[in-house]
């Protein structure tokens, strides 16, 4: 299914080298944020408590976060867990203060707002469960990295790999340093989000790699030097990315606008992934293939000889 077909194909290799000047320089960026500011953790990876408490009706979770925040806890969340009737609430380490004291605090106010709101469970999450969690984390997005870069490498060539690995670092980098940059609050929902990005974006360079393998085994294509084909292959796939992408955007900032706080993070998240997704899979993942020196001899298999000792051409 296409849109629209472009008949010519745009010379998106010609400028590939101004493009990556632009990517290095936010992806310095993005490790410079990191760098200094570091990412926000929510209490998943930091500690903190956790209560769930339980409401006769439907509870109105922007009464109760406002409640939650006039007592100082500005980072705590508040979501739904399990009913409408029931709330999970999560309040970050304070100095001073004891998990039985947070707790007393934030039940006292809701009392005051619902006589009616019962607290079914208190639960503290130490430190050391969310070092595990930051390691746990750590380890799946490295075992991400290497499962794609494998798969890539088996059903193309290294070159292609190394290029769809150099893109997807790219994409994770860039997204943690908006987080760092801006503070936004890095939970394990983001954290899914990333890990979705990796293989979303993977994708992109999947297509246009099997593209560049179809364009290369072409006899017509023979003539075409390596970045020809690599524009071809951009150009052909434009109306499916703006298909596969816009349709997959329009559901992400349905979530990011009316998801509230629980998805907001997470949406926003993949709002940044899915974008510069499309952008390293073009000026990244396929410059990069470019300039390792991809060309018909990496993708096609060398000729068979006949039994007269000719070779046969693939």
């Amino acid at each position: 299914m296409e849109f629209f077909r472009i008949r010519r194909d745009i010379p998106f290799m010609r400028h590939a080298l101004a493009f990556n000047i632009v990517s290095l320089l936010t992806f310095v960026a993005a490790v410079a944020f990191l760098a200094v500011r570091g990412l926000h953790f929510s209490i998943e990876f930091t500690g903190g408590t956790v209560l769930e408490v339980s409401y006769p009706q439907a509870a109105e979770l922007g009464a109760i976060r406002k409640t939650v925040e006039n007592l100082g806890f500005t980072d705590a969340q508040v979501q739904n867990f399990g009913t409408a009737r029931d709330v999970m609430i999560r309040l970050p380490l304070r100095k001073g203060e004891t998990s039985a004291r947070q707790s007393e605090q934030v039940m006292q106010a809701l009392k005051a707002q619902d006589a009616k709101a019962e607290l079914r469970r208190v639960e503290f999450v130490g430190p050391q469960v969310g070092e595990e969690l930051a390691t746990d984390g750590a380890l799946a997005l490295l075992f991400v990295v290497v499962g794609i870069m494998i798969y890539l490498a088996v059903r193309f060539e290294w070159k292609f790999a190394v290029a769809a690995i150099v893109a997807n670092l790219h994409d994770v980098v860039i997204i943690l340093g908006f987080f760092a940059a801006f503070q936004w609050e890095f939970s394990l929902s983001v954290l899914a989000a990333v890990l979705a990005v990796l293989g979303y974006s993977v994708n992109e360079s999947v297509v246009i790699f099997d593209r560049v393998r179809e364009k290369f085994r072409e006899r017509a294509a023979r003539s075409m030097s390596a970045p020809e084909v690599l524009d071809h292959a951009i150009t052909s796939t434009i109306s499916r990315t703006i298909i596969t992408h816009g349709s997959t955007q329009l559901m992400v900032l349905s979530m990011l606008i009316f998801g509230g706080p629980t998805l907001h993070y997470f949406a926003l998240a993949l709002t940044i992934g899915i974008l510069f997704g499309i952008y390293s899979s073009v000026f990244v993942a396929a410059a990069i293939a470019m300039w390792l020196g991809v060309k018909r001899e990496d993708l096609i298999k060398p000729a068979r000889k006949k039994d007269d000792g000719q070779p046969e051409l693939p």
